[in-house]
């Protein structure tokens, strides 16, 4: 294990060339339902540059993400004021929440962690699902269930950063909160989207952007998911293999909003189905159907039908031109 992460760091520290070009924030949009595979503009690409530098400073030592002085991936987002941040990089994930004035959101990032050991635990026979804190996550009922340890992880900090979260919007009177994160970090800023819609006031938008993330939940959760956020986006790049654990055969579900990086400068949107009918928050009226079960080749269930036909590079980028890792942290 270790010597195969000593290889992919090495391999990845080879090809590592990443410009420092500061990436203007991108107009204010919400992610269209999309009921067929729909090709991605480069303007729409050149859009997820920011989010990409924000889940690509999550992996960086709070130390240096304090004052936004974290290198290339701060130089590319200017002007963005870090508040809080926190975490070890080892039981608890680094993280940060800052202010992003051109957009007037807080954003929330949470570090991602090894995927060869990320691999090994998605895939063990053990994983277990459970329902959601009612404390963090009111009012949902006991079908929603998610991952019991990204639940765990998500608790350590979820009340910390709601705080934070809440300051900002009253010290700036932001309008929304934007989340995001790359592979475990991805997991935890799929929580934080329900999270915050449950615990902020309703007329603060929810944005999520997220990077090679694993299944998070039951159908349920996907369902719910999907009928309280409508702007979110799990960019998958290439043949990833992060994003098809844990297997859906194991009762893990995707939510909607995939971007399919399939080659550098060609992506697409996939389409996913969600039958939503929740009452009282736990699909008890109807079948819940995740967002994960798109058929065209060009989306990641069809391209990466199982982890010996993916490759596990893919997860570390390029996710157009920018890898994000520890190693990325320069």
């Amino acid at each position: 294990m270790l010597f195969l992460s000593s290889v992919l760091s090495f391999m990845l520290a080879c090809i590592l060339q990443v410009a420092m070009v500061p990436h203007p924030a991108p107009p204010a949009m919400r992610r269209a339902d999309v009921s067929v595979v729909t090709q991605m503009m480069s303007t729409q690409l050149a859009d997820l540059a920011p989010y990409t530098e924000f889940a690509r400073a999550a992996y960086c030592s709070p130390t240096i993400v304090t004052g936004w002085q974290c290198g290339q991936a701060c130089e590319a987002v200017p002007g963005f004021e870090v508040s809080l941040t926190g975490g070890d990089g080892d039981r608890i994930q680094y993280y940060y929440v800052g202010y992003w004035p051109t957009e007037n959101s807080v954003v929330v990032a949470h570090q991602g962690t090894n995927p060869i050991e990320l691999l090994s635990d998605l895939t063990d026979a053990d994983v277990m699902l459970e329902p959601l804190n009612t404390t963090l996550f009111p009012g949902v009922g006991s079908r929603v269930e998610v991952h019991s340890g990204f639940a765990a992880e998500h608790a350590l900090t979820a009340s910390i950063i709601l705080n934070e979260v809440k300051s900002l919007i009253s010290r700036y009177n932001a309008d929304r909160v934007t989340l995001v994160g790359h592979s475990l970090g991805g997991a935890l800023a799929e929580l934080d989207c329900v999270f915050m819609a449950l615990n902020l006031p309703s007329n603060i938008a929810i944005k999520g952007v997220t990077y090679g993330k694993p299944r998070v939940g039951n159908p349920a959760w996907a369902a719910f998911f999907d009928s309280l956020i409508s702007d979110f986006q799990r960019v998958n790049n290439e043949k990833d293999i992060i994003p098809i654990v844990p297997g859906r055969f194991m009762g893990f579900s995707h939510v909607q909003g995939e971007v399919h990086i399939i080659s550098p400068g060609n992506a697409v949107e996939c389409p996913g189905e969600s039958k939503i009918f929740l009452f009282e928050h736990d699909c008890s009226s109807l079948t819940c159907i995740g967002g994960d079960d798109a058929t065209d080749a060009r989306c990641t269930i069809m391209s990466v039908p199982n982890i010996f036909e993916g490759d596990i590079l893919n997860h570390l980028g390029p996710y157009q031109g920018i890898f994000i890792g520890s190693i990325s942290c320069t």
